[in-house]
């Protein structure tokens, strides 16, 4: 896979306060990265910084294997702020404005409202859109360049359920043309349907990089039921591969501290007399395992204080 962007120890000081602290990640072309953090973490800093908006106190990053020039920023979209058109203009004639500040063809823009369902809205003024709608006209205007990267800045803040659901079928549908996107966000759920990998940012500092599915390295639990649960519970407790097991009415949880697959499971409690009616295998999901990273993070700056 080709490395898009690679930031290296990238550092923001506004006076005593420490915005963006020593971060390094790098982003792979053909995935969605979000940077997932609540406000004040960092994250609208680290694009400003990446985008060459935002001076950084250190560090270095680079586009594409190159510094950050502006050739390299040509081949990227980018919406950090609330979409900002002329109101009394159409939404086709505001995406004409921009692709002469851009000085690209006005032949895209009916291609581009399309991609955000907008085309059949073209001719009215951008004053009669919704916020949702708004905010789909500033996606299809970081589009008209066909980048090969589009960062996005809380694309679904304000917006209500509909309009949620609305961008996030566009974020899916522009990853799936083969466009990186950077997807910034405080909503563990945003991030859970529509980011194949996160960057996990806290009070500045970067505590987790990779995968979404990997952001644990928990192996999860099962559920299970059956008839016989007093005998299914004595069954798992004896067993060396579980370190919790939890009775809630007719269902067991059944926490592993050692690796074991579904059918595996079925198989030995078969030999021993138990017919499971309920088997599922789950890990927990992104809110909580975020707030584990969290948790971890504070009781090692806590441990580092303490020591000092």
């Amino acid at each position: 896979m080709n490395t898009v962007l690679e930031i290296d120890k990238l550092s923001k000081h506004f006076g005593s306060l420490i915005a963006v602290d020593n971060i390094s990640f790098s982003v792979e072309k053909g995935n969605v990265y979000g940077l997932l953090g609540p406000n004040g973490s960092g994250k609208t800093t680290t694009l400003g910084m990446i985008l060459n908006v935002v001076n950084p106190t250190k560090g270095t990053w680079r586009w594409f294997g190159n510094t950050h020039n502006s050739d390299a920023l040509k081949k990227i979209g980018a919406i950090i702020e609330r979409p900002n058109f002329y109101p009394y203009l159409s939404a086709k004639k505001n995406l004409q404005t921009v692709a002469t500040i851009k000085q690209v063809s006005f032949s895209r823009i009916d291609e581009k409202l399309e991609t955000v369902d907008l085309l059949h809205r073209k001719n009215d003024r951008f004053s009669a859109f919704s916020l949702g709608m708004k905010q789909r006209l500033a996606i299809a205007a970081a589009l008209l360049n066909n980048p090969e990267v589009l960062i996005l800045d809380e694309p679904t803040n304000g917006l209500d359920p509909q309009g949620i659901i609305k961008i996030r079928e566009i974020i899916r549908q522009i990853a799936n043309m083969g466009t990186t996107i950077i997807l910034a966000s405080h909503l563990l759920d945003e991030v859970e349907k529509v980011c194949s990998h996160v960057v996990v940012l806290n009070k500045g500092k970067s505590i987790y990089c990779g995968a979404v599915e990997n952001m644990s390295n928990e192996l999860g639990y099962f559920e299970l039921g059956t008839a016989n649960i007093d005998k299914l519970v004595n069954i798992l407790e004896n067993m060396t591969c579980f370190e919790k097991i939890v009775r809630r009415h007719d269902i067991v949880s059944a926490t592993l501290k050692n690796d074991l697959d579904a059918e595996e499971l079925n198989k030995i409690l078969v030999n021993q007399g138990i017919f499971l009616n309920h088997l599922v295998k789950r890990k927990n999901n992104l809110e909580q395992q975020f707030l584990n990273l969290i948790k971890n993070e504070t009781d090692i700056t806590t441990a580092k204080n303490r020591m000092e």
